[in-house]
Order: C-alpha cells, then sequence, then structure tokens
C-alpha cells in the first residue's frame, strides 16, 4: 500500500468502460463514465466494492457486500445528468443538508433535502494509506458554496473502504468560513434494499416514546385510506412494523423517528437482519447526529429501506426544525463533524451485533428466541 498516495480525480479521465485507477494490495479503484455523463469510481475489495459518484453530490450510487446488493430498488438503473432529486433517485447513500434539509415547509424556499445531494464537488480525490485499524482506499471530497449576505461554507466528506471489512466509514465535516453564526443541518440518506422475512433491530423502545410514527403526508404525495390505517396501526402498535412481509406494500411511505440508546462507545445500532443469518448495518454516534429516522417504501419499481438515517434533525424542512431547536447553529468559523458505518454483517457478526443490541434494550428478546438462527 503506498502510504499517503492521493490522486486529484480532476485530472482523471473518465471514458465508457471501467479503467483501473489504482492497484493497492487487496483493493483497487477503478473509473468510468456512465452513459448519462456521470463521471463514477468504483473501488473493490476482496468482500465486495461501492460506486461512487466523485463529483455529484459524492453519493454512493451502488454498495455490494458479501455477494449481495445492498442498494435500494429503484427505476434508474443509471444516475441522471440533474439537480432534480426526485429525478434521479435510487443511491446507496446520499448526503443531505447543509443550510436545509428535509421536505420545505410553509415559508421555506430551499429544495427536498437541500442543496447537497446533488451538488457539483469541486474537489475529489482517491487517496490510499493506512491508520491505526490498517490499511483503506477512500474517496475524499469538498463542496464549497456561498451566497451575498447569507452563509459561506465548506463541506468536507470521506468514505474509506478497508480489505477485511464488509461495510464503509463515512466521515463528515462543515466549516463555517464567515464570522457570523451559521445554520447547519445533515442527514445521511442510507438506503437499503429490503429482504422479504428480514428483522429489524435497534435499542429502541416499541413504545410512542421510543417511536414516533409520522401521520402526515409530504407535500405532493397523496396517501390512501388504506395507507392512514396502517399509519395508525403502526402509531398505535410501533413494533409491528420490525417485521419485512412478502408482498407487504407501503404506499407511498412509512416514516418515524427513532430515540436510540448508544452503547459504551457512544454508538447507537440499527440491523435488518435476514432470514439466513447475515444482516445490515447502520452504526453512529447520537451525540453527532441525535435524530434517527427510519423511512420505508415498497412499492414494486421502488424498494427501499432507510434502517437508520442518523441526522441533526428531523425532515420536516428548516423553519419547522429551527422552531423545534433541532439545527445546530456554528459560530463563526466553526465546525461541525461526525462519523458513521453502513454496510454488512455475515451471520457471526449480526449475531455478535445483535446480542449487544439486547443487552442495550431492556426486554428485547434475544434473538434465537425469534427462531432466527446464525450460522456457526
Amino acid at each position: 500500500m503506498a502510504e499517503g498516495l492521493e490522486i486529484d480525480l480532476a485530472s482523471v479521465q473518465f471514458g465508457p468502460r471501467p479503467v483501473i485507477l489504482l492497484q493497492a494490495q487487496e483493493m483497487r479503484a477503478s473509473v468510468f463514465r456512465y452513459a448519462t455523463g456521470i463521471e463514477a469510481l468504483t473501488i473493490t475489495t476482496p468482500l465486495g466494492e461501492a460506486t461512487f459518484l466523485p463529483f455529484k453530490g459524492q453519493q454512493v450510487w451502488d454498495a455490494r457486500f458479501l455477494g449481495r446488493r445492498l442498494t435500494m430498488r429503484s427505476m434508474f438503473e443509471e444516475p441522471q445528468d440533474t439537480s432534480d432529486y426526485l429525478a434521479s433517485y435510487g443511491a446507496f447513500l446520499i448526503h443531505c443538508g447543509v443550510t436545509a434539509m428535509g421536505g420545505p415547509g410553509p415559508g421555506d424556499t430551499h429544495p427536498l433535502h437541500g442543496e447537497l445531494p446533488n451538488a457539483r464537488f469541486q474537489s475529489a480525490r482517491l487517496l490510499a494509506g493506512s491508520d491505526g485499524q490498517g490499511s483503506y482506499l477512500a474517496l475524499a471530497g469538498t463542496y464549497w458554496q456561498a451566497r451575498a449576505f447569507s452563509h459561506n461554507y465548506r463541506f468536507h466528506v470521506e468514505v474509506r473502504l478497508r480489505p477485511a471489512a464488509s461495510w464503509l466509514e463515512v466521515a463528515v465535516r462543515v466549516e463555517n468560513l464567515r464570522s457570523v453564526p451559521l445554520d447547519v443541518m445533515y442527514l445521511a440518506h442510507i438506503n437499503f434494499l429490503p429482504v422479504d422475512g428480514g428483522r429489524l433491530l435497534d435499542t429502541v423502545a416499541d413504545d410512542g416514546a421510543g417511536i414516533h410514527v409520522r401521520q402526515d403526508s409530504p407535500p405532493g404525495l397523496p396517501i390512501s385510506e388504506a395507507h392512514r390505517r396502517l399509519l395508525s396501526d403502526l402509531a398505535a402498535a410501533p413494533s409491528r412494523h420490525r417485521q419485512m412481509v412478502r408482498g407487504g406494500r407501503i404506499d407511498p411511505e412509512v416514516v418515524m423517528l427513532l430515540s436510540c440508546e448508544a452503547d459504551a462507545a457512544g454508538f447507537a445500532h440499527g440491523l435488518q437482519l435476514h432470514p439466513e443469518g447475515g444482516a445490515d448495518v447502520v452504526s453512529y454516534r447520537p451525540a453527532e447526529l441525535p435524530v434517527a429516522v427510519r423511512w420505508i417504501s415498497r412499492l414494486g419499481d421502488q424498494e427501499a429501506l432507510g434502517l437508520i438515517l442518523p441526522a441533526t434533525s428531523g425532515i420536516d424542512g428548516y423553519s419547522a426544525e429551527k422552531a423545534r431547536g433541532r439545527v445546530v447553529t456554528l459560530p463563526g468559523g466553526g465546525t461541525y463533524s461526525c462519523q458513521y458505518r453502513c454496510g454488512a454483517l455475515d451471520p457471526a457478526g449480526a449475531r455478535a451485533l445483535a446480542d449487544e443490541i439486547a443487552r442495550l434494550k431492556p426486554g428485547h428478546r434475544k434473538v434465537t428466541e425469534m427462531g432466527v438462527h446464525a450460522s456457526p
């Protein structure tokens, strides 16, 4: 592994066929361009791969680990050349924020989930190196935005992959470049594929205090009476949502706010435990990202599980979240940062984390008591 190697992707030629840019021990990075014109970088490890859009929001367009695709199903085969959030939808990880996030409410003028999702990053770099946890390949990038009399900030993100890990390590930093305060909102929109027979585990109490089910419909998303009944039933018995039922249609979406307990290291965890014993996982620090959103949509051509979307605030838009005191305010020259992990676990890793969740959640039944047995 080349220590401290950095490649500026602005100087790289992205063609229609993948070209290996870097081979480092058991990992490699290749670049290509989608037919829609969007540049892409794929980092491959012995356990899987992730495909990034280095200059388009630094989205993680696709993730595949442990022999399966983790990413939600959508109608978009490739990312589209658009800034419209819903006109290019289906990535595994979308960064949302910074000056606003969520659906715009009354009085809001910001776009859905802010300016970050499809932002054109001014800097994108492939990194190779090692740290206390071993070697890695990473994509890092910076997006700068300034508006006179309003804001001036830099958004930095770095995502690391390691040879023996089946997850992504994400680090985010926002720098306020002005001398006056800056309101910051951030949400990690992590979109897994729902698995029939899967079970959702976390450190959240199955009651109204631990899980709040949103009952209203976002603007532009009309809902049926049947869906209203579903939301009402989930509000009365939140634990019903934990089983991924075959043929269970959710149109258009179920949105929840979760109150997650952290472990001794300060991390909260969520699992989609698969019937065969493996799992999807999100781990984050509530001290950095105090709001956990769960989002589920099952429409056939769109199948998505936002297992845990760690965030600084809820998703009702800037004005509503500011009024609730759920917007981070950075002083002049101040910095906000957070870290989280998302990806897959093998049966042994899933079982170990499920047991840890059971210890953190009073009254939670162990995995073997649910009839799901991990392979030895």
